[in-house]
């Protein structure tokens, strides 16, 4: 009895020593978090409930009505018109050039190490950077894109200054500045799918694009399915690029969510307006990310 007492005591300190080594292991991390990630979210989440300057000493609190306001306001609904075709371009634009890029540079061609180098470029590139280059390029009157344009014929439009060109204009610069990292990683997948299986569908007699459609596209989806969800949450928070190139206009055109966030804490400085922006973008990312793991992971192929 008195062994059976000495080890269930052993026992309970080995656990105990056990669960306090745990929680000190997990205390720096839980810390880190809770000062940089939960706290700054449960804030803007008061924030987003008050009416303030930022100068003013005391917050004034007015419940929803900073939802109310947003909700009603036909501007803030030319905002997620722009933020919905600015993520809806973005993605399919990197996803799609990106895959086709992947299979290129995938093919046994002279040159394809140099070639990856350059498509991977200006992904570690600044968005400011790559916004003032593109600035230039889309130069209606001096600009490389004229002088392309001019070879077919055709009249360069007033990118930057006029309403209907601003959104394409950023999504071919934010395209052509991500699409790299989209090509590496589905080069990356490409390079990890069996060769057997495209040799047995060969001699089946199975056709390049069939090849592509059972084998290629299935044992990708992954892969897309990691692209789709980083390149969504990435599109959310871009701002860099419009910032540089459009500054949200022209007529509101580009003015996505988180440029009007931008807006309205620093330019006007309705903190309490731009926490509840930041609180609905929150929630549509969040949303976003759970629909995409309860939906579209049941049709990505982990084997």
């Amino acid at each position: 009895m008195a062994m059976r007492l000495n080890r269930m005591t052993s026992t309970r300190r080995v656990q105990r020593r056990d669960v306090i080594l745990f929680i000190l292991m997990l205390a720096p991390n839980m810390l880190f978090l809770s000062t940089f990630v939960y706290w700054p979210l449960i804030f803007q989440a008061y924030l987003s409930l008050t009416a303030w300057d930022l100068l003013a000493p005391e917050k004034l609190f007015v419940g929803l009505d900073n939802y109310t306001f947003l909700f009603s306001d036909p501007a803030f609904h030319r905002v997620l018109r722009a933020t919905l075709s600015f993520v809806a371009g973005g993605l399919a634009g990197t996803l799609i050039l990106g895959l086709l890029l992947a299979l290129l540079l995938d093919l046994k061609l002279r040159g394809r190490q140099f070639v990856r180098s350059i498509v991977f470029a200006p992904t570690i590139v600044s968005g400011a950077a790559v916004g003032l280059v593109w600035i230039y390029i889309f130069d209606p009157r001096f600009g490389l894109l004229r002088l392309l344009l001019d070879l077919i014929g055709l009249p360069s439009p007033n990118w930057l200054l006029d309403s209907a060109w601003a959104m394409p204009a950023v999504i071919i610069v934010y395209v052509w500045k991500n699409v790299g990292y989209s090509t590496v990683i589905f080069l990356a997948g490409l390079q990890s799918i069996p060769r057997d299986l495209y040799e047995a569908a060969s001699i089946d007699g199975a056709t390049t694009w069939q090849q592509f459609w059972r084998i290629t596209l299935p044992l990708l989806s992954p892969i897309s399915f990691f692209l789709v969800v980083t390149s969504i949450l990435s599109l959310f928070q871009s701002f860099d690029i419009i910032f540089v190139m459009t500054r949200g206009g022209p007529v509101d055109a580009t003015n996505v969510l988180i440029f009007e966030l931008y807006q309205q804490g620093f330019i006007a400085f309705n903190a309490g307006i731009a926490a509840a922006i930041g609180m609905i973008l929150f929630v549509i990312m969040l949303l976003v990310t759970i629909a995409q793991f309860v939906y579209a992971e049941r049709r990505v192929h982990y084997q």
